[in-house]
């Protein structure tokens, strides 16, 4: 009796932190949308109000860190259905530019900032890795929300986010490399080629391979076989893409770009996927918020850390994914610049691989968490500032009315 009493116990706990973080989650989502504001800086807030730095009523853990990570993976997902391969590449050299560009500029600002601040040469080249990489979930949500996934503009930034990952990956590789004295060429190498052959050889033949599946696929007795097939090449690529040295969320994102084109007379697949990933993804905002500790800040000479290295996060994406897109219109290298900018979970989980090496100090981990989390909060209102005038002129209300491809995305202002 005594064990099966702990173990409702332990349920009911485990409840209760879900509970708690989707109530809060959609209540400020209410909130903001009601300000006018995107819901998903609302629902980042939640997490820090219910974590640790405010109420303290539910704690990071394996648990929400798991469910998160699977929020971002099905976001990701939901976002490579609506995107055709030949749309990404179309827009691939100015990606190129974009992503390329986007990661050295940031990547000098802050090895810079931190050998101003007396920091070693490892925390340096580690503080330039944590402000290289986009977090484009954050972009993706936003967009997807206002119905502008189809854009020119909204392309090239997931296809710069791709390109940022595999350099970010090369850099995190190098700078762990020479916290740990471990570093080699071939290693570099290995890791460079792996990654890039991955991403490659799934986005160029991906979906040509799931196309013909097609009508095998559709012929299969299970319920929503496009939907299951989808579930299965979601979680089989994220996998795979850990083993090749890429992010999970870029496996995701290629899984659904295969099925894309298979799937486009399949409107169930895409609400079903949409349903499941509205679900989810609060789960990932809340969890960065949960991320930021209030506490650290009580010291003045981290807080000034903090904000120079978040102002320098925020202008040089933009200024450099701006850069990339040379020969567009001022109002799209504008909206591309500011697409780049959102850091989450990338920014802290360099933070925290420099914390686990001691490489950097709590002052530098603390300034980078502070980064991660504000530049978060930061770009969605500047997408939608700069892509509002777009959506006005096709024809879209303020609020988002239902379409064949997805009618189940978060109403964003």
């Amino acid at each position: 009796m005594p064990t099966v009493l702990a173990a409702t116990v332990e349920h009911a706990a485990v409840l209760l932190t879900l509970f708690l973080i989707i109530a809060a989650a959609k209540l400020m989502a209410e909130i903001f949308e009601r300000l006018r504001q995107p819901a998903v800086v609302g629902e980042i807030l939640a997490g820090v109000i219910i974590g640790p730095s405010v109420l303290g009523w539910v704690q990071p853990s394996e648990l929400i860190g798991i469910v998160a990570e699977i929020g971002v993976i099905f976001l990701l997902f939901t976002v490579g259905l609506e995107t055709k391969p030949q749309d990404i590449f179309r827009v691939g050299r100015k990606a190129v530019l974009v992503g390329t560009i986007g990661v050295i500029v940031p990547f000098i600002a802050g090895y810079a900032i931190a050998m101003a601040w007396d920091g070693s040469f490892v925390e340096a080249m580690f503080i330039g890795a944590a402000l290289v990489a986009t977090s484009v979930g954050i972009t993706a949500r936003v967009l997807g929300s206002m119905g502008l996934l189809d854009k020119e503009t909204s392309r090239i930034i997931l296809g710069a986010a791709v390109i940022d990952d595999i350099l970010g990956l090369i850099i995190l590789s190098v700078v762990s490399g020479i916290g740990n004295g471990g570093l080699t060429a071939t290693g570099i190498l290995k890791t460079a080629g792996l990654a890039i052959a991955f991403t490659a050889v799934v986005a160029l033949l991906g979906s040509k391979i799931m196309t013909w599946l097609g009508p095998k696929i559709k012929g299969l007795r299970v319920a929503k076989p496009f939907f299951n097939i989808g579930l299965v090449l979601c979680f089989g690529l994220s996998l795979m893409s850990l083993y090749f040295g890429v992010a999970a969320i870029i496996g995701a994102f290629l899984a659904g770009m295969a099925l894309a084109e298979a799937t486009e007379d399949e409107p169930a697949t895409h609400k079903l996927t949409a349903g499941v990933t509205e679900f989810l993804v609060p789960f990932f905002l809340v969890n960065i918020g949960m991320q930021l500790d209030l506490y650290v800040f009580k010291d003045a000479s981290v807080v000034v850390l903090a904000v120079v290295i978040t102002i320098a996060a925020v202008i040089t994406k933009f200024v450099g994914g701006g850069l990339g897109a040379w020969g567009m219109t001022r109002r799209e290298m504008a909206q591309i610049g500011v697409g780049m900018i959102p850091r989450g979970e990338v920014g802290i989980v360099v933070a925290q691989i420099g914390l686990g090496m001691a490489a950097i100090t709590e002052r530098f981990f603390a300034s980078v968490l502070f980064m991660a989390v504000a530049t978060t909060i930061i770009a969605p209102p500047l997408i939608k500032r700069f892509y509002s005038e777009d959506k006005d002129q096709d024809g879209k209300e303020d609020v988002i009315v239902e379409t064949d491809v997805s009618e189940e995305f978060t109403r964003i202002g």
